[in-house]
């Protein structure tokens, strides 16, 4: 398996690519890894052998820049790292930095796969029933889309359920709308409804609204990359919140202190559960190749769940399955 990393992205850059990259690299044996960035400090961490590869950029893509402005940057580590990938024939290729110019770029260099309108970002979230989870598509590719696109998005966000958890043979699908009822949202989202209830490849099972999705009953979340961006931020807020809030409250008192004694196991399990660092990487699904967006403020273990990410698609040959099905 060819691997491409670039680690200069994201807010933290090398000190959240390093470590991680190490682990990952000792965990798995059957790789190919090229890692992208100042060679001097990879060196410094690094021994270069015939795995892995250690491949010079001199520039960073900053986390606001404009994605066109960034494509003409080609010793940018983001534009080094998608020549490498193309030029070794790779399997996949993570980056933390600014999505809009991994978007532009992997769309124009790596190109969408044959039959795909607009790729989409897809991620997992957790749900209040242990380890199970449902993945939302789009993420922030797209702000605007129309029905074609969202069936596709519904397609592909099957295909990545039952790649990735195959105790969900026939994946529930639901569209993210303001109500359940099949005539509520915009105009696009009543067209969407009437699309994907004809659409015989997958299981829709009507519209849903924000709060629903975390009880469990979803399996795949359907919708625009502005609304699911929302929907991202404000589940990230959320549990940051609420992790926040239960800190003070076993702070108020002494007999707080003691309650979190005996409930510290269920809260600890709580945050673990609600922690998007385990996550870590969301894939531009429709590009015709495996690319991971770790998070831009990706810590060591983030990153490293984003590499683990990557490594899982490959694995299941995601990108042939949803070939076959489009």
């Amino acid at each position: 398996m060819k691997i491409v990393i670039d680690m200069m992205g994201g807010d933290n850059g090398l000190e959240a690519t390093i470590p991680a990259t190490k682990n990952f690299i000792n965990e798995h044996k059957d790789l190919d890894i090229y890692l992208i960035g100042s060679i001097k400090e990879l060196k410094e961490n690094f021994n270069e052998s015939e795995h892995i590869h250690l491949v010079e950029s001199k520039t960073i893509v900053k986390m606001d820049a404009d994605p066109m402005s960034a494509m003409k940057d080609k010793e940018s580590s983001l534009m080094v790292g998608i020549k490498t990938y193309l030029d070794n024939n790779c399997d996949a290729f993570i980056s933390a930095g600014s999505t809009g110019a991994l978007l532009t770029a992997a769309t124009f260099k790596i190109k969408r796969m044959p039959g795909i309108i607009r790729p989409a970002l897809i991620t997992p979230f957790p749900t209040m029933i242990k380890n199970k989870r449902f993945v939302v598509c789009d993420l922030g590719a797209n702000t605007v889309c129309n029905k074609e696109e969202l069936n596709q998005f519904a397609i592909m966000g099957s295909i990545y359920y039952k790649s990735l958890f195959s105790d969900q043979e026939n994946p529930r699908v639901y569209q993210l709308n303001i109500g359940t009822e099949s005539e509520k949202g915009t105009e696009v989202n009543k067209e969407t409804y009437k699309l994907l209830k004809e659409n015989k490849d997958i299981n829709f099972l009507g519209n849903i609204e924000g709060r629903d999705p975390l009880f469990g009953e979803v399996d795949v979340l359907v919708t625009d990359g502005y609304s699911g961006n929302i929907f991202l931020k404000t589940m990230e807020g959320t549990a940051k919140a609420m992790s926040s809030m239960l800190k003070k409250a076993f702070k108020r008192n002494l007999l707080a202190m003691i309650g979190y004694l005996f409930s510290k196991k269920g809260i600890n399990e709580l945050k673990e559960t609600m922690d998007y660092k385990n996550v870590g990487g969301a894939m531009l699904i429709g590009i015709n190749g495996v690319v991971i967006k770790a998070h831009g403020s990706s810590d060591p273990k983030s990153f490293l769940s984003a590499l683990h990410v990557a490594y899982k698609l490959v694995n299941v040959d995601i990108i042939n399955k949803i070939k076959e099905k489009i």
